[in-house]
């Protein structure tokens, strides 16, 4: 059997006619930057997101980086993050002229650990991103608890997270603002690049819209410098189709994960994902521990079984991160997720006879291993 890490095709043949028919609606009106589809999914994404506006952008990656622009972060600033998330949260920073700060994660939901945060605050620090990590978000209240005491941004790179709450509140209606992505492996994906930032300041919005089109407003007059991170409209016209059916995808990941939790659970060697009580995650993977993850992962593979590691080298181990002067042990239990995680297939696709066949392929590679 063939079990692939993810299957768009499946998805995409579902909704295939309604996606053609609004990718030729944006073909017929040749408005391909900025068109009323944009505007339409801004619309929709803020509603759904409890926000009060959203802005389209090229990618979750320019979400991150306008946001940071356009609240002013820059050389000599510090915005303290997770070692344990996608190069480009830290990324992000280090492109505006700011210093990524760590801090260790929680081992539990792998998000950042908001008990670390505080000792991290110095004179610099201009703001706090926290990674809402495989689709759960991460402990907000006490995180904007210290960003109100020391007057602090918080970004929240919600990347994984669109539609997931917490406490019920939704991913990026908590923070200063949140950043979605669109890449076409997320819950809610596009057929290319794309992103969104969310917000409860509709002047802050404003800002964004004039920062994603190099800083200007009117057109050809520039207070100061943005830049080209605007979201196509073909992609806003996808995505309009595709949330429609957001949440039921979401449910159905969240049906699937309880089903491997189920078939996992008389297996002590796999440590399934911990989901807090009042968090609703939408599993944009499906991330367990186990102990020789490299040799399960080859044979898996060998079983046509599709996996993958976020992320096998935590951020303040990475060449290009060096000058920060982090070393192997800093961040132990960050470290310690990259050597141990492993995801598995959890689309909302999946059948039942699926995920029984990654289940029995994990128990037969322990079994032989003991």
């Amino acid at each position: 059997m063939e079990v692939p890490l993810l299957d768009l095709k499946a998805q995409f043949a579902r909704i295939k006619d309604e996606v053609v028919a609004a990718i030729n609606s944006v073909l017929e009106s040749q408005r391909f930057i900025l068109g009323p589809e944009v505007a339409e999914l801004e619309k929709e994404i803020a509603e759904y997101s409890n926000c009060a506006a959203a802005v389209g952008v090229s990618s979750g990656t320019d979400a991150l980086l306008a946001s940071l622009m356009t609240l002013g972060i820059g050389q000599g600033d510090e915005v303290i993050t997770t070692p344990y998330t996608f190069f480009a949260t830290a990324g992000s920073i280090w492109r505006v002229g700011a210093k990524p700060v760590f801090v260790d994660i929680e081992p539990e939901t792998f998000n950042i650990d908001p008990t670390k945060i505080e000792a991290a605050v110095t004179d610099k620090t201009k703001a706090i991103i926290p990674v809402h990590l495989f689709g759960q978000i991460a402990e907000m209240d006490p995180i904007v608890e210290v960003a109100r005491k020391y007057n602090l941004f918080v970004i929240e790179d919600a990347a994984q997270a669109i539609g997931a709450t917490y406490k019920g509140r939704k991913a990026g209606s908590i923070g200063t603002v949140g950043c979605f992505s669109f890449f076409p492996s997320k819950n809610l994906g596009g057929m290319g690049d794309g992103g969104m930032i969310v917000t409860q300041d509709v002047e802050l919005a404003d800002r964004l819209r004039q920062c994603r089109n190099h800083g200007s407003k009117p057109k050809y007059y520039h207070k100061w410098v943005g830049g080209n991170f605007r979201l196509d409209t073909l992609q806003a016209a996808i995505l309009l189709v595709k949330l429609r059916y957001l949440d039921d995808c979401s449910a159905k990941r969240r049906a699937n994960a309880a089903r491997y939790d189920e078939l996992f659970a008389d297996v002590e060697e796999v440590v399934t994902p911990t989901i807090c009580d009042y968090n609703v995650s939408i599993y944009n993977q499906y991330v367990i521990r186990v102990p020789r993850r490299d040799e399960l992962q080859a044979y898996l593979k060998d079983k046509g079984i599709g996996t993958a590691i976020y992320y096998p080298l935590s951020l303040h181990e990475q060449e290009c991160f060096e000058s920060l002067g982090y070393k192997k042990g800093d961040f132990p239990e960050s470290e310690k997720a990259a050597a141990e995680s492993l995801a598995m297939p959890v689309y909302p696709e999946l059948t039942d006879e699926q995920i029984r066949y990654v289940v029995d392929k994990v128990k037969d590679f322990v079994a032989k291993a003991d």
